[in-house]
């Protein structure tokens, strides 16, 4: 006898978290990296062409590396802080709302659910039961697209920024230092590929774009960035010798 079983409960197990939000850090994350691999290795072989003196490339590069991260640290900072004040201050302007006019703000809920497609006399509903049940997170979710509950947090991003940008500059870094001087431009060009390819297939798939486009791109961009910093540090050492 077969079984049957109801897809209700065949979910019930299953946690509701924000996936949307955990892709937009680990997205950012990518990114990050992405930044410290490109900006670093510019840095580091730009210097190995004007001088061949590891002790210069390594300083260069660590000031590149710290610089880098504090300042992509620094800039997600900023940016969320002013994204959860804006945040804040649209929800408090919801609660005063909600508290001066009640039934105006339940009819725009109503408008809200029938411009999504309910008809009228169910979005009517919709809005009824949801602002008896929480009229402010009703609200909030669907006129903001905000969760109270879950605001955005400078922080965290300012330290996903700097640790994302600073395991991404270790890697020309490394490269660049662990390696005879003869090949340490080439070996340092080979593992920013590498890392760029990395990035790059990542990111088209959070994205769902074209594996092979995103990665082109990003090779092609640090690539760019590599063979420009490079003959401009060859020119300025042979200005300066």
């Amino acid at each position: 006898m077969t079984e049957t079983v109801d897809a209700t409960d065949s979910h019930s197990h299953e946690p509701h978290e924000d996936v949307g939000g955990k892709l937009n850090w680990l997205r950012a994350g990518v990114l990050g990296a992405n930044d410290g691999i490109v900006s670093v290795a510019g840095i580091v072989v730009g210097v190995a062409g004007a001088t061949t003196n590891s002790a210069a490339i390594l300083t260069a590069g660590i000031a590149g590396l710290v610089a880098g991260a504090f300042s992509m640290a620094g800039g997600e900072y900023v940016s969320v802080s002013t994204q959860r004040d804006t945040e804040r201050a649209l929800l408090q302007l919801e609660k005063q709302e909600l508290k001066t006019m009640p039934e105006a703000e339940e009819r725009e809920l109503a408008e809200i659910y029938e411009g999504k497609g309910l008809s009228k006399e169910l979005a009517a509903q919709v809005a009824r039961e949801l602002t008896r049940k929480d009229a402010f997170q009703a609200h909030a979710e669907a006129e903001l697209g905000i969760d109270p509950d879950n605001l955005t947090n400078p922080w965290q991003a300012a330290w996903a920024s700097l640790i994302a940008f600073s395991v991404g500059a270790l890697l020309p870094l490394l490269s660049i230092a662990w390696t005879a001087v003869s090949v340490r431009v080439w070996a340092c060009a080979l593992a920013v590929v590498v890392g760029l390819t990395l990035t790059g297939f990542v990111s088209a798939r959070l994205g769902n774009a074209q594996v092979g486009r995103a990665i082109a791109r990003n090779v092609g961009v640090g690539a760019l960035t590599m063979l420009v910093t490079y003959f401009v540090g060859v020119l300025f050492g042979t200005t300066i010798a």
